[in-house]
């Protein structure tokens, strides 16, 4: 069923759908006690949006409380350097929206201090997408702008019966514009709230059917198609990465770099890296590598705990790591990229967690950082 108007179902427009009453009076008694529920201040509201995409309530809470305590304002944030930031953000995942945190908190405070009071005027901010727009306009300024995201497209895909692919480029245009009808205009931060609760706890990835108030009415329900809806393309194959990693330590340093460019965990740190096509066959190519080849020989000696596989959405990453204590006398090869920085300091820059799990799981390296 596609380019639904509820109204087709509801002809009495003046009304509230019954669907949308049904789901107040569900989030009446169901709704967790969260702390951005309890301000206006459009600042916090967009912290908690940014920390929650990709992220469980109970996982982002803490961040978000980290997070806010460090910058309480968006003029603390936007005067913080971004290390401070990526070392707050260690464990989060999807770095990319610290560093969209950052660049918005910049152009804010650059633009009067003061976010816009409207959708319209928040979607022009960089890093702020129509999901995140609409959320601040409705929880901040009551704006009747309803949000469109992964619990958004389920719920209304299985209720309405939509059979169009989430994926697909007309998509967003589709459930906004059923989002638009369904949302009460003098209740927007509650029906919100309300929806993306319900897709949470009620109406998830695995639906809680027969306590859900709503399933009289499901068209996915009635049709056994629950578990079939929202129709969603297939996703990207797996690719899986090798990476190397090598502690050098002399003189009390640690060699390390900060990663640039557009590949993953840009602007955190890490230590000497080579990655390859596998470590079945290529291995051996590390005894071709200037700064590693004088050791090559002993690596098993110096071999650490290699962490579990790291997971990120389309890519897999396996890894090995080894710690080598180099002589004070032994002149290492000039690394451009590189940096011998004290333990200490490594400690207080950004990490990825694949680094924060082999220095947990090696006592070694406890010791060491």
């Amino acid at each position: 069923m596609n380019n639904l108007s509820i109204f087709e179902i509801n002809p009495n427009a003046s009304l509230i759908h019954p669907f949308s009453s049904t789901l107040l009076t569900w989030y009446r008694t169901h709704a967790r006690d969260l702390p951005w529920r309890h301000t206006k201040d459009p600042y916090v509201i967009w912290l908690s949006e940014v920390v929650l995409q990709q992220t469980r309530v109970a996982q982002g809470l803490p961040y978000f409380h980290t997070l806010l305590a460090a910058f309480p304002r968006v003029q603390d944030l936007a005067e913080a350097e971004e290390d401070t930031l990526f070392r707050l953000w260690q464990g989060l995942g999807y770095y990319s929206r610290a560093r969209n945190l950052h660049k918005t908190a910049k152009h804010v405070v650059a633009s009067g201090g003061e976010f816009p009071q409207s959708y319209s005027g928040l979607i022009t901010l960089p890093g702020i997408g129509p999901y995140t727009a609409a959320a601040i306009a409705s929880f901040a300024f009551n704006e009747a702008s309803p949000v469109v995201d992964g619990n958004v497209f389920r719920i209304l895909a299985r209720h309405f019966g939509i059979e169009t692919d989430i994926l697909h480029s007309s998509a967003r245009k589709i459930f906004t514009e059923l989002a638009q009808e369904l949302i009460p205009n003098n209740q927007p931060a509650t029906f919100n709230q309300a929806i993306m609760e319900f897709g949470s706890l009620q109406c998830s990835p695995v639906p809680q059917c027969p306590s859900c108030p709503l399933v009289s009415s499901c068209v996915a329900h009635a049709t056994g198609r629950t578990l079939l809806l929202p129709l969603k393309s297939k996703k990207k194959p797996v690719r899986e990465r090798f990476l190397a990693y090598f502690i050098f330590e002399q003189r009390g340093k640690i060699l390390v770099r900060q990663r640039t460019g557009k590949d993953i965990w840009a602007g955190l740190w890490e230590f000497y890296l080579v990655e390859l096509a596998d470590f079945e066959q290529s291995l051996a190519l590390l005894a071709l590598d200037p700064v590693i080849q004088a050791w090559f020989s002993e690596l098993d000696s110096f071999a650490l705990k290699a962490p579990a596989p790291h997971l990120l959405s389309h890519q897999k990453l396996i890894s090995k790591a080894w710690h080598i204590q180099v002589p004070d006398h032994f002149n290492m090869p000039q690394m451009d990229e590189y940096q011998w920085i004290e333990p200490e300091d490594f400690k207080n820059v950004g990490k990825p967690v694949l680094l924060l799990n082999l220095i947990t799981d090696n006592l070694s390296l406890q010791e060491l950082f």
